[in-house]
């Protein structure tokens, strides 16, 4: 009887210290994403227009496949993908963790082994998304940057591409879509989301400073009713 008591008694503990924990994870998360990053900056009335998309969960930012300043076909080939030969105008690209990328194909699929590793530190992956005249809605923000500032953008996700001749292609959850290695250590300072904070402040973009959940990043990119031109 004595024995149970104690067992509650340390479990009661244990779970307050979880709660406390998870709590002050949450707060220092929504503290941090809304310190801007370049606060000083605007968005101009003219410029490359890329999107910022989240499920929810997952941010990405979308770029024109081809312009005057960067063709990513050479660093993301359609011959890569199960169905080659659509007419794509656009790529997605996101950081995240390999084994929740590889082994989630949804959030059900989830595990609480993978979670830990992730959390803890895991190696990197990007995702790639070709997409055909992608439509803007209030989870796909349009953005609008200079050319200077997508130049920076175009650099910064030019350093996370392993060369064709030495990265492994893996399969992704459509036939639009894959994945491939990229350096960088995924945990919970250096999360998918903060990869695209990071990525958007890095061209010069105002953005949050943590932000380790979707809501953090869009936060800064404005809804709008403008359409995406495409």
């Amino acid at each position: 009887m004595l024995a149970n008591k104690r067992a509650w008694r340390i479990t009661g503990k244990v779970l307050a210290l979880l709660a406390l924990v998870i709590g002050l994870f949450m707060a220092f998360a929504w503290i941090g994403s809304s310190i801007p990053r370049n606060g000083d900056w605007t968005e101009p009335e003219r410029g490359v227009e890329i999107m910022i998309e989240t499920n929810g969960v997952h941010t990405a930012i979308v770029m024109p496949l081809v312009n005057s300043q960067k063709d990513w076909r050479a660093d993301f080939p359609a011959a890569d993908l199960p169905a080659p030969d659509r007419p794509y105008t656009h790529v997605s690209v996101s950081w995240g963790e390999r084994e929740v990328f590889l082994n989630t194909p949804t959030w059900a699929d989830l595990s609480l082994p993978t979670a830990i590793n992730a959390a803890t530190g895991g190696d990197g992956l990007l995702h790639v998304a070709h997409y055909v005249r992608p439509a803007s809605s209030d989870t796909a923000r349009v953005l609008r940057l200079r050319p200077a500032e997508y130049a920076r953008l175009v650099r910064i996700i030019e350093t996370q591409v392993v060369p064709p001749d030495r990265r492994t292609v893996h399969g992704g959850y459509e036939d639009w879509d894959v994945f491939y290695d990229a350096p960088g250590t995924y945990h919970l300072g250096n999360t998918c989301n903060q990869w695209t904070s990071d990525t958007l402040a890095g061209a010069g973009v105002r953005t949050g400073w943590w932000t380790p959940f979707a809501g953090g990043v869009m936060k800064w990119v404005p809804r709008t009713d403008r359409r995406f031109s495409r």
